[in-house]
């Protein structure tokens, strides 16, 4: 501060030259909060006002740009007489990248009704506030002043728009403006591509994926990652490792958001031996790293080596995330842990101060019902410090269902009900149950009651990805150009499965026909079919990866850990509940499925 010190100087003709040496002083302390405090009480020493717009705008300008607290920046602000826009712009931004955005949007409107104008810079700040909060109706309206105010063919505003669209979940909304775009930049790409991925549509992300490297735009990590998202959701392995070969070349490997998402992939197409060798060559890893390998092995039915790795990761000095916790008691969960699971739960509060939320609550009750205490899963919910959401009293549900607890499964049914009234799987889940109690006239009532409400029952399809093609099918298709070679080969897993003992278990079939009928209707399950269809289609020893949307039956889940021991094949199937390993007649799960 020498030079502060050195201008002793005092008197109005000397405030510019004072103006502008805390100007100069204020855009070298580009790092340093500290420094820039003594900037401020110098020029406050100097008589140097906060109303002047000069000094007020590069105060706010040196707070936002080192990350202060918008309080200060506040403060500072409510003093300027008439700032101009680049101070408005400023706070904006400032809010807008902190964590609490909603005054961003405040202090937008205030612009508006203080008739100040827009630039260039206003758009893109204001709407990735409007993004963050998710607030559809005030993102609308600023699209329309947009379009009023000229602004809506400028790039940064079209990129905004299109991030803004895909943030709150309107992916359609967010391609409709990047079409209209007539330069469609790299951020344009990764944002319309990121807002397919974000929701959920991983088809559509990855033609537009195709699309951009057609037209010569090359890729960067934002754009792997929402890539590697797709690729996971699909289980489409081979494009993944076709992006693992592009990160490796141009050196993204090294990007610790890509590789955390290329790892991810890996653990979600049951692959971990991948998972665990990306995870290794990490040269920096993360509480997200560890938290990424922890669930990934959990859910893909190794829970002991989840839980050492959760050890070696205290051990290590990492801290457990909410999200880790959620990967601990997972693997809990689907290894039959129930002693270690409440343990954890336990820890996870005391030790580590960690409030559980509605997932850790879901885990524990899943964990109950796995061990077939649905009775004291259906006590703990009515317990619990949460409200219970429709996913708590679908799990418990499931769990009836496995252990035929229906007079307890109808009392959870009446509290869905209440949630999520149309959700087709509640219906088909009691219907099961009354099914296996042969009560035929209660199955029957039921479907009567979906047809009514116009509830439809959600197809159960299996999906398989062959030279960077994805094959699905659902029961007793037909419709595949190889279905005469397939249906050959079903034929042929029947004989030799039966050579090996199989007896179709035919109490899945939870429908009043002749058991005749009822073991065709088995053979014909949709992971069957896509098993056959990869044995036609893959030399031996290849293994056979599959993406099933419902749940595998008790039949298929038999017939497939005999079909691993008959062919001699690796089958890793991933149904909406966990990953099912089956290699020479056994199972991971060890059944606990």
């Amino acid at each position: 501060m020498n030079d502060m010190q050195s201008h002793n100087i005092s008197g109005e003709s000397t405030k510019p030259y004072i103006l502008k040496k805390c100007i100069a002083l204020l855009l070298s302390c580009a790092s340093s909060t500290y420094k820039f405090k003594q900037v401020h009480a110098f020029s406050i020493r100097r008589g140097i006002p906060l109303s002047s717009p000069e000094m007020g705008k590069y105060l706010i300008f040196s707070l936002v740009s080192l990350s202060g607290p918008m309080r200060y920046a506040q403060k500072i602000f409510n003093q300027i007489q008439f700032p101009n826009i680049f101070t408005w712009n400023t706070m904006i931004r400032g809010y807008a990248e902190s964590e609490n955005p909603y005054p961003a949007i405040e202090i937008h409107n205030k612009m508006c009704v203080n008739s100040v104008a827009p630039d260039t810079h206003t758009y893109p700040f204001v709407l990735k506030a409007i993004a963050k909060v998710i607030d559809v109706r005030e993102g609308e309206k600023v699209h329309c002043v947009t379009i009023r105010n000229g602004f809506e063919s400028l790039v940064f505003v079209q990129n905004s728009l299109v991030h803004f669209y895909g943030a709150i979940g309107q992916a359609e909304d967010a391609h409709k403006v990047f079409e209209e775009m007539s330069d469609k930049n790299l951020v344009a790409w990764n944002s319309v591509i990121n807002g397919y991925a974000l929701n959920s549509r991983p088809n559509e992300t990855l033609t537009l994926y195709r699309r951009m490297v057609f037209e010569g735009v090359k890729p960067d990590g934002f754009t792997l990652v929402s890539l590697l998202t797709a690729s996971a959701e699909l289980g489409a392995l081979a494009l993944g490792r076709r992006a693992h070969v592009f990160m490796l070349k141009v050196g993204l490997d090294k990007n610790l958001h890509a590789a955390n998402a290329l790892l991810d992939l890996y653990a979600k197409c049951g692959n971990v031996k991948e998972a665990e060798q990306v995870f290794d060559e990490l040269e920096e890893d993360s509480v997200v790293s560890w938290t990424s390998l922890i669930v990934g092995l959990a859910v893909n039915g190794f829970g002991e080596r989840a839980l050492e790795l959760f050890k070696e990761m205290e051990r290590k000095g990492f801290v457990p995330t909410e999200i880790t916790f959620v990967g601990v008691l997972y693997a809990c969960s689907h290894c039959g842990l129930a002693d270690k699971g409440f343990a954890y739960f336990e820890r996870m509060q005391k030790e580590f101060g960690i409030k559980p939320k509605i997932e850790h609550y879901g885990c524990m009750v899943d964990l109950l019902g796995r061990a077939g205490l649905v009775e004291k899963a259906y006590k703990y919910i009515t317990d619990m410090p949460l409200q219970p959401n429709a996913v708590i009293w679908r799990t418990l549900l499931g769990a009836c269902s496995i252990h035929g607890h229906l007079a307890l499964a109808e009392m959870t049914r009446n509290h869905l009900k209440l949630l999520e009234p149309k959700h087709s799987g509640d219906y088909v889940l009691l219907s099961n149950l009354y099914a296996a109690e042969r009560r035929w006239s209660d199955v029957h009532k039921l479907r009567r009651t979906m047809l009514k409400e116009g509830v439809k029952k959600v197809p159960g399809h299996s999906l398989v990805e062959l030279r960077n093609r994805v094959h699905e099918f659902v029961m007793g298709d037909r419709t595949h150009p190889k279905t005469e070679a397939i249906y050959a080969m079903l034929a042929e897993m029947t004989r030799l499965l039966r050579l090996e003992g199989y007896v179709p278990h035919t109490s899945n079939v939870l429908a009043d026909i002749e058991e005749e009928e009822k073991e065709t209707a088995l053979a014909y399950h949709s992971e069957k079919i896509a098993i056959a269809f990869m044995l036609i289609s893959t030399p031996p020893g290849t293994s056979i990866r599959i993406v099933k949307n419902l749940r595998v039956c008790a039949d298929c889940h038999l017939a497939i850990k005999l079909i691993s021991k008959v062919f001699d094949r690796e089958i890793v199937v991933r149904d909406r509940s966990r990953f099912h390993h089956f290699t020479n007649g056994s199972c991971s799960c060890k059944d606990y499925w």
